[in-house]
């Protein structure tokens, strides 16, 4: 039998290509240039089985304009771009690729972690500008202690890399309670008790409802003095207007950011003005590697449903539609 995939992007890696192209799939792409709009009217007017579903919105009423549309797969963890709610209204399951891209992600919190460390952006910046400023005043992390939210695959990883060059680490994933899944990770039970001792937060959550401006003012004044954020996850999950008052006001000593509220950045933002941010364009999980793993899986999500291969159930977001689909308590 042959289906109908549709990606949100113009390009997929090969490797999640060829195992799409070996069961005959019939693969559509968006356009370099397609929006939230495109998507709808592609899903509108195509007979689709299966979304591979990267950057561009999802949204309800392009799910909803599609009735052959059977399963999503998300390339990547974040599916705050899908209408997951929408989905689950008419039982079509939602997967996730756990993993895919976890050593991606935590490689590039660790980078953003020197750069604002020893300034290593700026001091470029100045260099390449002809001026030689040997910046002396950065923070050497052995010592310090880096304070995770979330703590799964990504925060792991990263966990054993800041721990070998001489860091602490506390964790706060409610997933996990006060049992740590890694050796030298000390667990703590809320983002409150975490707060006061993280020289250097990392966010390593979804965004949600619980999440959205979760490091908000109040808690950047719990933040030790001169802490460094790092942040590979949402955009959202920080409040800017209070990200940029802590830096401006000496409460942070640095921002690492991966994400942003707005994407592409505005020219207009604030944090583009200030030297102790660095910024990197939401590429923490894109290396080759990252991006190989993740087509492969969302090609292996949306076929192994499609064919009844039961994908793990732990890597769907809404179980409940899986199981309806599958026939579970019918």
């Amino acid at each position: 039998m042959t289906y109908t995939i549709f990606i949100t992007a113009s390009t997929l890696h090969p490797d999640g290509v060829a195992i799409l192209e070996a069961a005959d799939c019939a693969l559509i792409y968006l356009n370099e240039d397609g929006d939230e709009a495109t998507v709808g009217s592609i899903l509108a007017n195509n007979a689709v089985d299966a979304v591979i579903s990267r950057t561009v919105n999802l949204s309800g009423k392009a799910i909803a304009s599609c009735p052959s549309l059977k399963v999503i797969s998300k390339h990547g963890v974040g599916v705050s771009n899908i209408d997951v709610a929408a989905a689950t209204a008419r039982n079509i399951p939602v997967f996730v690729t756990p993993g895919a891209n976890a050593q991606s992600v935590a490689e590039m919190a660790l980078g953003l972690m020197l750069a604002c460390s020893r300034k290593i952006a700026w001091m470029d910046k100045e260099i390449r500008g002809g001026n030689w400023c040997r910046a002396q005043d950065g923070l050497e992390l052995s010592g310090r202690t880096l304070g995770l939210i979330g703590c799964g695959q990504i925060g792991q990883r990263l966990a054993r890399a800041c721990l070998a060059i001489g860091m602490k680490v506390t964790a706060y994933d409610p997933g996990y309670g006060n049992v740590s899944p890694l050796d030298g990770v000390k667990m703590v039970r809320s983002v409150e008790e975490l707060l006061p001792h993280s020289d250097v937060l990392s966010l390593h959550v979804p965004l949600n409802a619980h999440t959205r401006a979760l490091i908000d003012s109040r808690a950047f004044a719990t933040l030790p003095k001169d802490a460094i954020l790092i942040n590979t996850s949402r955009g959202e999950v920080v409040d800017e207007k209070a990200l940029v008052a802590a830096l401006k006001g000496g409460r942070l000593f640095a921002a690492g950011l991966d994400t942003t509220v707005e994407e592409p950045i505005s020219p207009h933002n604030e944090l583009l003005t200030l030297a102790n941010v660095v910024l990197t364009p939401h590429v923490g999980g894109s290396t080759p590697a990252a991006l190989a793993g993740m087509a492969k899986g969302a090609a292996e999500n949306v076929l192994g449903f499609l064919q009844g291969k039961h994908p793990p159930i732990s890597a769907c977001i809404n179980p409940d539609a899986m199981q309806i689909n599958m026939g579970v308590g019918q």
